[in-house]
């Protein structure tokens, strides 16, 4: 963890410079404090502006810092310039080979997964919510990168936080959904009470991820529900029914 705004990092990216960053040292005020990185929570826009300048410098100095306008999709857009917070597509992943550009998405219980092929210079990001992992962003992603030169024999992903099996109950319909897709997805689900099955989304995301054929998967392990003081969970604040909730930035990039 970073000693300025703290930040998770992953053995798996090695010196890749990247970052999974909570919600601690930022400017945002109320329920929201205090690292929100998420343009649409509603915050105020200078300390928005301020928290995403604070992690992007704290990860890559002088990046770009380079996002999209998430939809819970499988679509992956490559960057080959930065583009400001006003002309984002409508994506959910990232993919570039180009230095100087910091790829970042946000977060709040949904699973963010960083990659890298070091030995091409190919980095890419990933928002997998329950349906984008489901329609198979990760795999787009990876598709991506190796469009750009990258080797999926290469490639390391790392998964940050995201809320974890104990936390994470769903309904019938949920556990439906991956089951008709996939009989053998039953293993990611565990009982609950009547009705209802505790999800292991990370578990999932990093089986696709090993289904497509990397070998190189770190998963943190960090639950955004449960851990109040270092993330931001929007089934925490539904729960509690607070007005509002944050999002928490992660980050991959090359260097200059």
């Amino acid at each position: 963890m970073s000693k300025t705004i703290p930040l998770w990092r992953a053995q798996s990216l090695g010196d890749v410079p990247h970052g999974f960053a909570g919600r601690r040292g930022g400017a945002s005020t109320g329920v929201i404090a205090s690292l929100n990185c998420g343009l649409g929570a509603g915050d105020a826009p200078a300390a928005v502006a301020t928290n995403r300048r604070r992690a992007a410098e704290a990860v890559l100095g002088g990046a770009a810092l380079t996002s999209v306008y998430q939809v819970h999709s499988a679509v992956c857009v490559s960057v080959d310039q930065p583009w400001g917070d006003d002309a984002r597509p409508q994506a959910d992943a990232l993919v570039t080979n180009r230095p100087g550009i910091l790829l970042g998405i946000v977060t709040a219980d949904c699973v963010p997964v960083l990659l890298a092929d070091k030995a091409a210079a190919v980095v890419g990001a990933a928002h997998a919510g329950w349906k984008g992992a489901l329609c198979g962003v990760t795999d787009a992603t990876i598709e991506a990168m190796e469009a750009l030169g990258a080797q999926r024999r290469r490639i390391a992903a790392a998964i940050g936080p995201c809320i974890a099996r104990a936390s994470y109950e769903v309904d019938r319909n949920l556990f439906d959904a991956f089951t008709d897709d996939d009989c053998d997805n039953e293993r990611f689900f565990f009982d609950g009470k009547s009705g209802h099955w505790q999800f292991d989304l990370e578990a999932y995301v990093a089986a696709r991820l090993a289904a497509a054929g990397l070998s190189h998967i770190e998963a943190l392990g960090l639950d955004t529900y449960r851990r109040e003081e270092d993330f931001y969970s929007y089934r925490r604040a539904t729960h509690r029914g607070e007005p509002n909730y944050g999002r928490q930035l992660s980050m991959i990039g090359n260097v200059q």
